[in-house]
């Protein structure tokens, strides 16, 4: 719905700015070349929305959320545009023609928003779902659901198999009357009611996997509900060559060392001048097929001679003030793009993890050896919709992030975790 959302509200702006400037009096355009600055706005303004999550129906929930965040999207739209027609002639559009088309695209698109939310809140209850189970899946599924009203789902009813049986379901069923029943089960043979989903099927009602709609839902996995027949036989987790993948990987990599060597100078002069140490952290990490290799990164902390705690909330009275405007956006990772260049990372992949906790982490989480089937990368899926994790239960659940990204990894995916990126290292915003 994102996409959809960008591409209907990118097109009513293109065709607003158009329509102003072949009608402004005096100075009409010609078709053509009217297009050109109509297009260029309509794609300031479509990456300006989406560095303000103004598509993101998880931030811009109301027509109030999305007109706060309106006015400085705008701006920055103004901006990008003013920048655009500097640099490229055929962009270029009187001023009043242009601010014109611009409120006029504005219009278009608040009057598509508030046409959008009217009918989201008529539809408010969206789908009715009966949860069958009583699991960790379940209660997972079940709070997605209550925490994420944009995804139009409501729970009406649950059972449990193992607990109520078929004639109580369909009792349930009847008295509920769903749109679809969803499996939330981790263990089904001999406990799923079989007879009873094949008439609700047949009366019309759907039945899903409940990990399938947790996944899409929330853009990670229900480890819980994972056999290990499916990994084994499934295609989707085996190593896979991604030769494209890497040879983007080191084009841009050298691209970005030769463009950030300024940067990177200034940083190496600021860590130096902020406290005593070397400007680079060398750390043991763990990679493709479990090899060990040593990750670099400038250093955001004061050294120490002891050994200390990997994790961030044991290590804040360390972070100088150099290394906490460094994480912030994300900059101490520059030096990474050497290891791209080694053959250890790739741009976009899991997070490789430090050699002290791999052994603790293979036997804690589930399934946790998968992430050595794909190159480790510099930014990934988990880095840019978690944060920092400080215990086991949050590095549990970035392995969610991780295990789905391995399993529908490709290059359009690729992209968008570095336009997520994008968005931490330009506006220092926290991840989800």
């Amino acid at each position: 719905m994102t996409r959809l959302l960008a591409l209907v509200e990118s097109v009513a702006a293109c065709a607003a700015v158009w329509a102003v400037l072949l009608a402004w009096p005096h100075h009409p355009a010609a078709p053509v070349s009217a297009l050109a600055p109509a297009l260029g706005l309509a794609l300031c303004g479509a990456v300006s929305f989406y560095f303000h999550d103004l598509y993101d129906l998880r931030v811009a929930r109301t027509l109030g959320a999305f007109s706060l965040r309106l006015p400085q999207a705008l701006a920055i739209a103004l901006v990008m545009a003013a920048a655009a027609q500097s640099a490229l002639p055929d962009l270029r559009a009187d001023a009043l023609p242009t601010l014109a088309g611009l409120a006029a695209s504005c219009g278009a698109v608040i009057g598509m928003r508030a046409w959008l939310y009217r009918r989201l809140a008529r539809s408010a209850a969206g789908r009715r779902l009966v949860l069958l189970g009583s699991g960790p899946l379940a209660r997972r599924l079940g709070a997605e659901i209550a925490s994420n009203p944009h995804h139009r789902l409501t729970v009406v009813g649950r059972a449990d198999p193992v607990l109520d049986s078929p004639e109580e379901i369909e009792s349930l069923l009847a008295s509920t009357r769903p749109d679809a029943i969803v499996v939330a089960m981790a263990e089904r043979r001999g406990r799923l009611p079989v007879e009873t989903l094949l008439r609700a099927r047949a009366g019309g009602v759907g039945v899903e996997e409940g990990s399938a709609l947790y996944e899409r839902m929330a853009g990670k996995l229900a480890i819980e509900a994972l056999r290990p027949s499916e990994i084994v036989f499934s295609p989707l987790f085996r190593p896979s060559g991604d030769r494209v993948a890497r040879a983007l990987s080191v084009a841009a990599a050298a691209a970005g060392l030769a463009l950030a060597a300024p940067l990177i100078a200034l940083i190496a002069a600021a860590i130096k001048i902020d406290s005593r140490g070397p400007v680079f952290f060398v750390q043991t990490r763990v990679g493709l097929r479990g090899r060990r290799f040593g990750m670099v990164k400038f250093r955001t902390m004061h050294p120490v001679q002891r050994e200390t705690s990997v994790w961030v909330r044991d290590n804040q009275e360390r972070i100088t003030r150099v290394g906490r405007l460094l994480r912030r956006f994300r900059l101490d990772e520059i030096p990474q793009f050497l290891n791209v260049l080694r053959g250890d990372m790739n741009l976009v992949g899991p997070r490789p993890h430090p050699e002290v906790n791999h052994r603790l982490f293979a036997e804690k989480i589930p399934h946790y050896a998968l992430r050595c089937v794909v190159r480790p990368g510099v930014t990934g899926w988990a880095q840019v919709r978690y944060s920092y994790a400080n215990n086991l239960e949050e590095e549990t659940e970035k392995m969610r992030y991780d295990l789905y990204y391995i399993k529908h990894r490709s290059l359009a995916f690729d992209a968008l975790i570095l336009m997520e990126t994008c968005k931490v290292v330009l506006l220092g915003r926290s991840t989800r």
